[in-house]
């Protein structure tokens, strides 16, 4: 598939990995001892009294190596401040949030930031590129902030680009980018390097549905290569790639399934 920037690099058939997602059992999943990332009975209120806003009231999610999770719900339902909490860019009101073992309230800032550059990779919905950077600068940056020498983050920048289609485009300004090609960015910065959970708040936006395929294919590969990952979606064939889906409405996580349909029967149309 062709792209302005590139050739959007093959990836495996994912009728295996939909077959195994519609048929596994949602609540056999281990331990939460093996888990990447671990919610347990997490609140988040905003304000107090008669104008506090339960944005989550006591969810626990699961998410182990090689696990990809969507996350679906209303608008206001909770989604993205399940992301906020899980990528320690925000603390609970009440409960634990656990990163590979690791309880990141017992971290301090300078310990909290550490582990997202090293260990968490963050697709923000408004991306949050800079301006005065190119695009590979960008994607090295996380690298750079953690002690990479220059030559080496750049080389693990250049190659996350090429994996998302852009490999041509490393010197162009975020201005200089169309917002699809932006957002193409801002999901190599979350994957480069040894990311071992990958957080996506709405990653293909911005992209057309065949650019958003692969970013989807992309996600995928990464998460069988032993990545956790949870993908915040309101389209179902979308979630169609996740081993499980945990719906949210009002804070509360209402149910958790496999997907209904298999990936490609969805993204054929059937599954509308």
């Amino acid at each position: 598939m062709s792209t302005a920037g590139g050739r959007m690099p093959a990836a495996p058939d994912p009728r295996a990995a939909s077959d195994a997602a519609a048929t596994a059992d949602p609540a056999a999943h281990g331990p939460p001892g093996d888990a990447v990332l671990d919610l347990r009975d997490v609140h988040r209120t905003h304000g107090s009294g008669p104008a506090a806003v339960h944005a989550l009231r006591g969810v626990s999610l699961a998410v182990r190596p090689g696990e990809l999770v969507a996350v679906m719900g209303p608008s206001g339902s909770g989604k993205s401040t399940l992301l906020t909490l899980a990528g320690g860019l925000d603390s609970p009101t009440a409960g634990e949030v656990h990163v590979e073992g690791q309880p990141l309230h017992a971290l301090d800032r300078r310990g909290l930031a550490r582990l997202r550059r090293r260990r968490i990779g963050y697709i923000f919905q408004n991306l949050n590129l800079i301006g005065s950077l190119t695009a590979a600068e960008n994607v090295a940056l996380p690298l750079e902030l953690d002690g990479s020498g220059v030559r080496a983050a750049r080389r693990l920048a250049l190659d996350a680009l090429t994996e998302v289609g852009l490999s041509e485009l490393g010197d162009r300004f975020p201005d200089q980018l169309s917002g699809g090609q932006q957002q193409r960015v801002a999901i190599a910065r979350a994957l480069v390097g040894q990311r071992r959970l990958v957080l996506a708040d709405e990653p293909t936006g911005a992209l057309d549905s065949q650019t958003g395929e692969a970013v989807l294919r992309l996600l995928r590969r990464r998460v069988d290569a032993g990545a956790a990952g949870v993908l915040v979606t309101h389209e179902a064939r979308h979630a169609a790639w996740a081993d499980r889906v945990v719906f949210l409405r009002d804070g509360v996580a209402v149910d958790s399934t496999t997907p209904l349909a298999g990936v490609e029967a969805l993204l054929s149309g059937s599954g509308r």
